[in-house]
C-alpha cells in the first residue's frame, strides 16, 4: 500500500444476493490463495505510480455533504479510480463495490471483502429486487457503493440502464469519475483495461454529482444513459489534459 493510503478497515460488510451457481471446493481454495497475492500486486502498483493528479475534487466534497452516493467509472479505469476513492476515508467516505453475483464475480468479491470493504452482489445491467434491497441496505449503513456501468462484460463504454435506475429508485446521486495515465498498457480484453507503467503519471477527473429525477419515461432514461456516457468521456479527456500540465 502506498504511504499516503490509510489502512483499510478491520471488518468488511458483506451484502449478498443469491446466485444460482456456486464455486467448486477446488476453485474456492485456489481463489483464497490468490486473494493475498492479488492485493499485494494492486498495492505495489499503486505505490509504483506515486501520487495522483486530481481535477474536480470539489465535486467529491459536494457529494459527501449529501450522504451516500454512487461513484461511477468505466471498467477499464477502475484500478486508480478505486485508489482515489480509498484515499478519501479521512473525509468520511465509506466505500463499497457492486460485483456480479455470478461465479466470475467471486474472486473480486473475495478481494474486496479481504481488503475490508462492503460488497454488494448484484448487476449493473438489471435492477432486480435482490440487487435493489442489498443496495438499499448498504446506503442505510452509509456506504457509497461504486458501479462500473459498462461491466461486468461490456459492451465497452456503454452506460447501462441499471446504474441510472439504481440512482433514481434510491434517490442517490451519481458521481462520474475518470482516469488517464501516461505511459500505460492496454490489455487485449473486452474493456481494454488500462494499466499504467511503473512511475507513470496518473490523473483523476471528478465530475459534478447528478441526481436522476423520478417519473422519467423510457426515452428520458435512455437520454440519461447517453448523458452519463458523454460525461465520463469528457472527464477522461480532462484527465488526459491534466497529464500535459
Amino acid at each position: 500500500m502506498a504511504p499516503d493510503d490509510p489502512p483499510p478497515p478491520k471488518r468488511a460488510t458483506e451484502i449478498w444476493t443469491p446466485s444460482s451457481r456456486r464455486l467448486t471446493p477446488g476453485r474456492r481454495f485456489l481463489y483464497r490463495c490468490a486473494v493475498p497475492v492479488a492485493l499485494g500486486l494492486v498495492r505495489f502498483w499503486w505505490a509504483s505510480c506515486g501520487r495522483l493528479r486530481v481535477v474536480g475534487d470539489e465535486h467529491l466534497t459536494r457529494a459527501l455533504a449529501d450522504g451516500p452516493f454512487i461513484p461511477v467509472y468505466w471498467h477499464d479505469s477502475q484500478l486508480f479510480c478505486v485508489r482515489y476513492l480509498l484515499q478519501q476515508r479521512d473525509r468520511g467516505l465509506r466505500l463499497g463495490f457492486l460485483i456480479s453475483p455470478s461465479v466470475d464475480g467471486e474472486l473480486p468479491a473475495m478481494i474486496a471483502s479481504r481488503a475490508g470493504f462492503a460488497v454488494v452482489r448484484g448487476s449493473s445491467s438489471h435492477t432486480g429486487a435482490h440487487t435493489l434491497r442489498a443496495y438499499h441496505q448498504a446506503m442505510r449503513e452509509g456506504i457509497s457503493t461504486a458501479v462500473q456501468p459498462d461491466g461486468p462484460s461490456g459492451p465497452r463504454h456503454v452506460f447501462k440502464l441499471g446504474a441510472v435506475l439504481l440512482a433514481q429508485m434510491l434517490s442517490r446521486s451519481l458521481l462520474p469519475i475518470a482516469t488517464a495515465a501516461r505511459p500505460a498498457w492496454r490489455f487485449p480484453t473486452w474493456d481494454r483495461f488500462q494499466l499504467p507503467w511503473p512511475l507513470a503519471r496518473v490523473a483523476i477527473a471528478v465530475g459534478a454529482p447528478r441526481r436522476v429525477p423520478r417519473g422519467l419515461d423510457a426515452p428520458a432514461l435512455e437520454q440519461w444513459q447517453r448523458d452519463m456516457a458523454e460525461a465520463l468521456e469528457t472527464l477522461e479527456a480532462e484527465a488526459q489534459a491534466a497529464l500535459k500540465d
